[in-house]
């Protein structure tokens, strides 16, 4: 988390504490998922589930129990713990305040005026790639999106599970690539880096994997009868606070100015137009703010947590191992790439997931001269295939539970998983760009300041 002047002996011990928060996450939503409770994995919030891991890190590490809480409190307030939390609750902000103001009706159902009903199915997955790139978020996404979807797969005769997996894959891929994602902002705070070089990173294995899988479910996504739509009305002014933070935030502004100004402009047009008044508007700031503060406090304790484990040894005997096994940079992203698909795979979640291997993922990028540019959009990127892919992630959860609840022919989890093509393709392109070296970015990363070296 901090740069010591001296780097702490090697102890694999002191990893525990992470392996029982991990071992307490993945064994809470197994039991839960036996006893056959719904999202089994999301049942208990991460915050609690590691405390027993601090609790643990507070009696097996040396020290007085006062330097130790110091250790933690340092680690809870590290420059990029806070400036990641304050993203988080201004992200949630605009979020909440634009999606009360009629933003995300307005884009879904502009995007269903425009796309020929033939190409429903690719149209699903455009309209999911949008709301999540300018929303933030994949499972809203597939919450805001998926009665359409479920309707138009109906109407249209057509597989439910390839118009869901559609969906799917276009929530995932705003999940990866969106500047207000919980994702972007820990893989960007974690590794340093500004969102728009992650994105810049990103872009060149995001886009060409949604470009196929668009073409391909052109081809196979026609539906046998062009089902009826309804009058969906929209207002494309609603659109434009969406459109503005995704190209500013792009083009390198601020993004504590680009969140806020987004806060802003959406609650002068929600107020303009009559979706929100002044009242509403404050009361959406703080909803937004709630929203996130579970990711909040888990990023807090994450930190505080990683800070001790580093300092006795943990993060440095974990990169030796890899040190082991990496014989330069594309073995070392390999390292990266799997870290982050063994850690999603066993919380079920993302965010935590880039929380929990960022640190590690940092030190291997200083070691191995990986730039860290790539290093964020690596772990972003296979957080998000693993996540998107897996039969208990909340995303397919969703997505297959909406066919029961709506009345259709009910689909399981495992049903999707056939039709997660922009997922797998995704993991192609991130994988190819390991030893194709075709994503790489310009200009030199000077690892000494940790910042791009500027140029004469």
């Amino acid at each position: 988390m901090e740069n010591q002047n001296h780097k702490p002996s090697p102890s694999g011990a002191a990893l525990l504490p992470f392996l029982v928060f991990v071992i307490v996450y993945m064994a809470t939503g197994i039991i839960l998922n036996s006893l056959g409770v719904e999202m089994a994995f999301y049942q208990v919030p991460a915050p609690v589930c590691i405390l027993p891991a601090i609790i643990l890190a507070f009696l097996m590490f040396k020290g007085s129990v006062d330097d130790k809480f110091t250790d933690f409190v340092r680690g809870c307030g590290n420059e990029n713990i806070i400036i990641m939390c304050l993203i988080y609750i201004l992200a949630g902000a605009f979020a909440t305040v634009s999606k009360e103001s009629g933003g995300v009706d307005s884009v879904v159902n502009f995007a269903l005026s425009i796309i020929p009903l033939q190409f429903i199915t690719g149209g699903i997955f455009l309209i999911g790639c949008f709301i999540s790139i300018s929303t933030g978020t994949s499972v809203g996404t597939i919450s805001t999106v998926g009665p359409i979807a479920v309707g138009l797969a109906q109407k249209g005769n057509l597989p439910m599970a390839l118009v869901l997996g559609s969906l799917v894959g276009g929530a995932m891929f705003g999940d990866n690539l969106s500047v207000i994602s919980d994702t972007t902002i820990a893989a960007t705070r974690t590794q340093n880096v500004d969102m728009k070089d992650k994105f810049r990173a990103n872009i060149k294995m995001a886009l060409p994997a949604a470009i196929i899988t668009f073409v391909i479910l052109l081809i196979v996504g026609k539906p046998e009868v062009l089902p009826a739509l309804e009058d969906r009305p929209y207002n494309p002014i609603l659109i434009i606070p969406y459109l503005f933070v995704l190209i500013s935030a792009i083009a390198g502004m601020n993004v504590f100015l680009v969140l806020t100004s987004g806060i802003i402009l959406s609650g002068i047009i929600g107020i303009a137009i009559g979706g929100l008044d002044l009242m509403t508007f404050a009361q959406n700031i703080f909803t937004g703010f709630s929203g996130m503060f579970e990711i909040f406090l888990l990023s807090m304790l994450t930190g505080g947590l990683s800070y001790m484990v580093s300092k006795n040894g943990g993060i440095e005997w974990l990169v030796q191992k890899i040190r082991g096994f990496a014989k330069g940079q594309k073995s070392a992203e390999v390292s990266i790439a799997l870290l982050t698909l063994l850690t999603d795979s066993a919380t079920a979640n993302n965010t935590v997931a880039i929380i929990i291997d960022g640190p590690v993922a940092k030190e291997i990028s200083n070691d191995f001269k990986i730039d860290p540019r790539r290093s964020a959009a690596l772990l972003d990127t296979f957080s998000c295939v693993m996540q998107g892919i897996i039969p208990y992630g909340a995303q397919i959860l969703i997505a297959a539970g909406l066919t029961k609840e709506l009345g259709a022919n009910a689909v399981s989890p495992m049903e999707l998983i056939p039709f997660l093509w922009y997922q797998g393709i995704l993991a192609l392109f991130a994988i190819a760009s390991i030893f194709v070296r075709y994503a790489d970015i310009s200009g030199e990363w000077d690892f000494e300041k940790d910042k791009l070296k500027e140029e004469n």
